[in-house]
C-alpha cells in the first residue's frame, strides 16, 4: 500500500508546519493559555485566512471538499504547536456532523460562517450523570458535562432525549435565556465548560433521530485526534534523542548508554505503530459499515493510548525532574498526551469495545 502524499498534501502540511513554528511558537502559546479566554480569536482568523477551516467542508459551501488525510496531516502540524484554539471540535466535528444530520438550508447558512471564521460552532454531546438533557415541548432542559472548547462556541449542537424516544439534535445559542456556560481550563491548557440547560429555546437539526450521525462526526474526530498525537509524538521522541546527545554524564553523551537506546528504541516502535494506525484510521474513519468503522478505529485508539503513554512517560524520565516544568514544552506535551489518552473513549474502552464487535462478529458467523 502506498502511503506517499500527493503534492497538494504536502503543500499543505509545510504550511500549516510553517505557521506553527513561526507564528505559533511555545512562547506565544503559553501567553495564550494565560490570557483570560485561553484561546486567540485573532489566531482562528488566521487559521481561516490559511483555509485550514475550510478542510472538511464541500466546495458547495465555499470550502476545500479535502477530508481525512489532509486533515491528520493539518493535526500531526497543529499537534507539535500544542494548538489551544478549537480546530478539532469547530474545523473537524462539527462540520462533519453538520453534513450528516442538517437540512440543506442549515448547512447552506452556517458551513460558509465556519470555512471563513465567523462561527465556531461546537458539539455538547456527553451528558451529565444527575441530569441528562431532554426535550420539553420543544426547547431543553438537564446539563452537559465537559464540552471541548464549549465556552468558545457561538452555535452549540445539543444531543437530547427527545419525546419520540429518540436522540436528537438540536442548535441552541450560548448567551439566550435559559443556557448557561461554566469555562474553564483542563489539565492540558485546552478549554471545556459545563453547559446548563433550563427550558432553553432550541431548534431540533435531524429529520429522525441524530445518533448515528452524532457516532459517525466523532469518528472522525477519533481519526484526527490519534493523527494530532502522532505529531506530538514525533516531536517528542525527537526532543528526546537531540537531549541524549547532548546531556553528558562521565564524560560522554548519555545517548552513548545502551540502555538509554534500548529505551529510545522502543519509543521509536510505538512511534511507528501509531503512526501506522493513525493512517488506518483515517482511511476508515467515513466507512459507512459503523462495525467495521468501530473496529478500525479501537484498535487504532488503542494503539496510539498505549503509545501516548509509553512516548509521554519515558520522555520525562529521560530528561530527568527538569520534564515536568512548565517552562520546557515537553511538559506540555506530556499533559497532552496524557489527555488525548482519556480522551473520545480511553483505551481500556475501546479494549472492550474492539472485544465486543469481534464477539458479535464470531455469534454472527
Amino acid at each position: 500500500m502506498n502511503f506517499d502524499f500527493n503534492e497538494d498534501q504536502r503543500a499543505l502540511a509545510d504550511t500549516v508546519h510553517r505557521f506553527v513554528a513561526r507564528d505559533y511558537t511555545f512562547e506565544k502559546r503559553r501567553a495564550i493559555r494565560d490570557s483570560k479566554p485561553g484561546w486567540s480569536r485573532e489566531v482562528w482568523q488566521v487559521l481561516a485566512d490559511l483555509g485550514v477551516l475550510a478542510i472538511n467542508i464541500d466546495e458547495d459551501y465555499g470550502g476545500l471538499g479535502y477530508g481525512p488525510q489532509e486533515t491528520g496531516l493539518v493535526m500531526g502540524a497543529f499537534g507539535a504547536g500544542l494548538l489551544l484554539e478549537p480546530y478539532l471540535t469547530g474545523a473537524v466535528v462539527a462540520p462533519a456532523l453538520i453534513r450528516r444530520a442538517a437540512s440543506a438550508d442549515f448547512q447552506e447558512e452556517w458551513l460558509p460562517r465556519v470555512a471563513t471564521g465567523e462561527t465556531i460552532v461546537v458539539l455538547a454531546d456527553a451528558d451529565a450523570r444527575d441530569a441528562p438533557v431532554r426535550e420539553v415541548g420543544g426547547n431543553l432542559a438537564g446539563r452537559k458535562a465537559v464540552v471541548a472548547h464549549g465556552g468558545c462556541a457561538d452555535l452549540l449542537l445539543v444531543s437530547a432525549r427527545c419525546a419520540d424516544g429518540l436522540t436528537g439534535l438540536f442548535a441552541v445559542t450560548p448567551g439566550a435565556d435559559g443556557v448557561t456556560l461554566r469555562d474553564y481550563p483542563t489539565l492540558d491548557g485546552q478549554r471545556a465548560a459545563d453547559l446548563a440547560l433550563n427550558d432553553a429555546p432550541a431548534v431540533r437539526l435531524d429529520a429522525g433521530g441524530a445518533r448515528d450521525a452524532i457516532d459517525a462526526a466523532l469518528d472522525i474526530g477519533l481519526a484526527a485526534l490519534c493523527a494530532e498525537a502522532v505529531g506530538i509524538m514525533d516531536a517528542t521522541v525527537a526532543a528526546t534523542t537531540e537531549y541524549l546527545k547532548t546531556r553528558q554524564q562521565f564524560g560522554q553523551p548519555i545517548g552513548r548508554f545502551q540502555a538509554l537506546q534500548h529505551r529510545m528504541a522502543d519509543m521509536l516502535l510505538h512511534l511507528e505503530q501509531a503512526r501506522s494506525m493513525s493512517y488506518l484510521a483515517a482511511m476508515d474513519c467515513s466507512n459507512d459499515d459503523a462495525a467495521a468503522r468501530r473496529r478500525t478505529l479501537s484498535a487504532a485508539k488503542v494503539t496510539v493510548g498505549q503509545a501516548c503513554r509509553f512516548i509521554a512517560q519515558n520522555a520525562v524520565q529521560l530528561h530527568g525532574g527538569m520534564g515536568m516544568t512548565d517552562e520546557m514544552i515537553l511538559s506540555h506535551w506530556f499533559k497532552r498526551l496524557t489527555a488525548i489518552e482519556m480522551s473520545f473513549g480511553d483505551t481500556d474502552f475501546h479494549l472492550q469495545r474492539f472485544a465486543a464487535n469481534l464477539s458479535r462478529e464470531a455469534r454472527a458467523a
